[in-house]
């Protein structure tokens, strides 16, 4: 059938071609949907101001945790699907797809029910002070249905992929963004609706999205779809999608974490603007990071369809080529952040004060992205091949357990030299990157088995 085919040149084909083929529509769907973030923050720049940037930057934490229930569910569900079609085990596959969608309803129903009860409390935590919380509050009325709705997306689009899609995955999340950046334009600077308009034009777009994800698995030609069988809620499916899910998702819950104390410590050293330099810095740094997760996104189902299949060469080849490549992608992000900062923070606001601010913190946060690109290749390795408890201490190493401590730690010595204590936040973040990446080699010297051994896989 053509879906077998579609699976078996995971095992037949060249790395360096398959990589391309599996990469590039997941790299483009990445680059378009940072593109649309970025619009979110040019537009209110410039068309409402910095508090706008500021506000919008105290949701982030909260949006990220949405995306980390996405990943739960979505990341566990492609990586155990890619590593059953392995198997040549279909009708699992087809479970794994029904038992991730009822996955995704029940978090996405406890998420957003909790968002909108807890609204106030949560935006406090993050950072919002009263100048900034009633632009996120508008904001997050109105996005979180988008949110849940971006869950359903990035879990269904994972499947289409892992299910030998990868082109049409890339044009469903592509769409959704494009569609964003239109709706931004008309909504944001065409009709004047503030920061408002930003949410809208999120919540509609990921609808939208995610219909057209549900569409492909409920299309008589799909090999892959929802069948009766596939909504039998199983026990151990559901610990299996989870136990995998979960590095994604502790990294993007302690993400959250860390930047809500992050923010308190901007503002107690720099104020809301140091706020919205943060926002500004991590809307690029939020591109490289999607660049280097493309990559990783067209590696997951070649490493684990190979893992699952019993293939340990393929295997190292593909994890290698990843790797090159994507420490490529960091040292570029860090040679524009040295080079030519003001070009590109002027494309976010006009306000020489902010710009001023989020120079010198640029060039310490992306200075040493290359080992964040090391880093973000080996966890995303770990949790395609079923290595869950090596892929979340990797994951979790660099902003929990080094950048956490140091932002309490670094900016008080800063100032006992006669430095600025808000130069040591910066510096927290490059010194975090550098011990997180020495922990990722260990922990990698520590798994090279999985490169030779002729007993690889799982079970179903």
């Amino acid at each position: 059938m053509e879906q077998l085919d579609r699976t078996k040149e995971l095992e037949t084909k060249d790395i360096k071609k398959l990589l391309w083929a599996y990469a590039m529509p997941s790299i483009v769907s990445q680059i378009i949907a940072s593109v649309y973030n970025i619009c979110d923050r040019v537009f209110l720049g410039q068309c409402v101001g910095a508090l706008a940037i500021a506000g919008l930057a105290i949701t982030m934490p909260i949006m990220n945790i949405v995306h980390a229930f996405g990943s739960l569910v979505g990341v566990g569900s492609s990586a155990r699907m890619s590593i059953v079609l392995g198997k040549k085990d279909v009708n699992w596959a087809e479970k794994i797809l029904g038992n991730s969608m009822i996955l995704t309803f029940l978090l996405g129903i406890l998420f957003v029910t909790g968002g909108y009860v807890f609204m106030d409390r949560i935006l406090t935590m993050f950072g919002a002070s009263e100048e900034t919380i009633g632009y996120a509050r508008e904001y997050m009325d109105i996005v979180l249905p988008g949110m849940f709705m971006t869950t359903v997306t990035f879990n269904l689009t994972g499947l289409i992929r892992a299910s030998g899609y990868p082109t049409k995955s890339m044009w469903i999340l592509a769409g959704g963004a494009i569609l964003n950046i239109i709706l931004d334009a008309l909504f944001i600077y065409g009709l004047d609706w503030g920061i408002a308009g930003a949410a809208w034009a999120t919540t509609i777009s990921m609808t939208c999205s995610a219909i057209v994800a549900v569409l492909h698995f409920i299309q008589p030609k799909s090999f892959i779809r929802f069948r009766r069988h596939a909504w039998s809620h199983k026990g151990y499916i559901f610990r299996n999608i989870l136990l995998i899910g979960m590095s994604p998702f502790l990294m993007n819950v302690a993400a959250s974490g860390v930047v809500a104390l992050l923010n308190r410590q901007l503002i107690h050293y720099g104020g809301d603007l140091a706020v919205g330099a943060y926002g500004i810095i991590n809307t690029f740094a939020s591109l490289a990071v999607m660049l280097i997760l493309g990559v990783c996104m067209g590696m997951q189902p070649i490493a684990g369809y190979n893992y699952g299949a019993g293939h340990p060469h393929r295997l190292k080849a593909v994890y290698t080529l990843t790797m090159k490549v994507n420490v490529i992608i960091g040292m570029v992000a860090a040679v524009l952040a040295l080079a030519i900062p003001q070009i590109l923070l002027r494309a976010f606001t006009k306000e020489q004060e902010l710009i001023d601010i989020a120079v010198p913190a640029m060039r310490f946060i992306l200075v040493m992205f290359a080992l964040v690109g090391f880093t973000i290749t080996n966890s995303n390795f770990f949790q395609s091949i079923d290595k869950p408890w090596i892929a979340i201490v990797t994951s979790l190493s660099r902003q929990v357990l080094f950048l956490l401590p140091m932002i309490y730690i670094i900016p008080p010595l800063f100032e006992d030299m006669g430095k600025m204590g808000l130069t040591g936040v910066w510096a927290s973040m490059t010194i975090s990157d550098v011990l997180g990446a020495a922990l990722a080699f260990v922990l990698m010297l520590t798994q090279r088995k999985v490169f030779r051994s002729e007993e690889l896989g799982v079970r179903s």
